[in-house]
């Protein structure tokens, strides 16, 4: 797949204190990169340092292999569309809202209302189309958002805990539009949370930002199955799997056949590791059986 933007040892520092940075970053054309991490990871900052709003300390961003600063590139800044967890609405109806970015940039009336009207129906806010921005509920609002940054037809769509203020019904709703919405425009979009079942369900691949700091990039399967390290793995919640058949099981405790040894009297070492579990009051272990622990 084709590099559509590196990051490359981007740093930004507030108050003395380095809250930034990424040595090496790519964003591939088409794909769905979902950044994850804890709250004061830093990915907020990222996304702004990436969207041109925040002026980065240090460090290049690339994109299609052209050098830009994003603070200071209109033409830049006209290929990425923004959503904030907050939609930040204009005091006019959802049409007026939505439209407003293309009349910034002299798109034709005509052409402004067909395209307007199609991101209204395909994100079931068609019926808004003249209510104030005022009286919309927080769904609707974000569903707004969202159309005014998708009617840019933008290269890159970034998106800042876009779920994080809706309740869960209007989240659930929202999630699988954006899902169908993945799956149907070839945008490239970075999506920030918090929530790692969101990144997991959404992204194509997934980055875990810890400390300011990109520890692991890859598919959401390998970083759920292999994390890098301990602070990776407690992020995900990473448990050890093994496959087996349960052969021995009394009073909540369960002995379980790997097939890692010999099977040679299987029945009988799993009866004396249950015997041997009951009398220490904790877990015996047999590397060739497998192993045992409360229910």
């Amino acid at each position: 797949m084709t590099t559509l933007l590196e990051v490359r040892d981007l740093q930004v520092t507030r108050a003395n204190r380095q809250i930034l940075a990424v040595d090496e970053l790519s964003i591939r054309k088409g794909e769905t990169l979902a950044v994850v991490g804890p709250n004061g990871a830093g990915k907020s900052t990222l996304l702004l340092a990436l969207a041109g709003l925040l002026r980065p300390d240090h460090g290049s961003i690339v994109i299609e292999g052209v050098p830009v600063v994003p603070a200071q590139d209109l033409a830049y800044r006209r290929r990425i569309g923004l959503v904030l967890p907050a939609p930040l609405l204009l005091s006019t109806s959802v049409f007026g809202n939505v439209a407003a970015g293309l009349r910034f940039r002299g798109v034709g009336a005509a052409e402004t209302r067909e395209r307007v009207d199609h991101w209204l129906e395909r994100l079931a806010i068609a019926h808004l189309r003249d209510r104030p921005a005022g009286q919309l509920s927080s769904g609707e609002a974000q569903r707004t958002s969202l159309a005014r940054a998708l009617v840019l037809d933008p290269q890159l769509l970034l998106l800042d805990e876009p779920f994080v203020a809706l309740d869960s019904t209007t989240r659930a709703q929202l999630l699988d539009d954006f899902e169908q919405l993945r799956m149907e425009a070839p945008t490239t979009r970075v999506l920030v949370t918090h929530h790692l079942h969101e990144a997991v369900r959404l992204g194509d691949r997934l980055a875990i930002l810890l400390d300011g700091r990109i520890r692991q990039c890859d598919v959401p399967e390998r970083v759920m199955a292999s994390p890098v390290d301990a602070d990776v793995a407690a992020l995900v919640k990473t448990e050890a799997r093994v496959r087996g058949h349960v052969v021995a099981s009394e009073d909540g405790l369960v002995v379980v056949d790997t097939g890692a040894g010999s099977r040679t009297d299987v029945e009988g070492r799993a009866r004396r590791l249950l015997d041997a579990t009951r009398a220490t009051g904790g877990a015996a272990h047999d590397d060739d059986t497998g192993r045992v622990g409360g229910a």
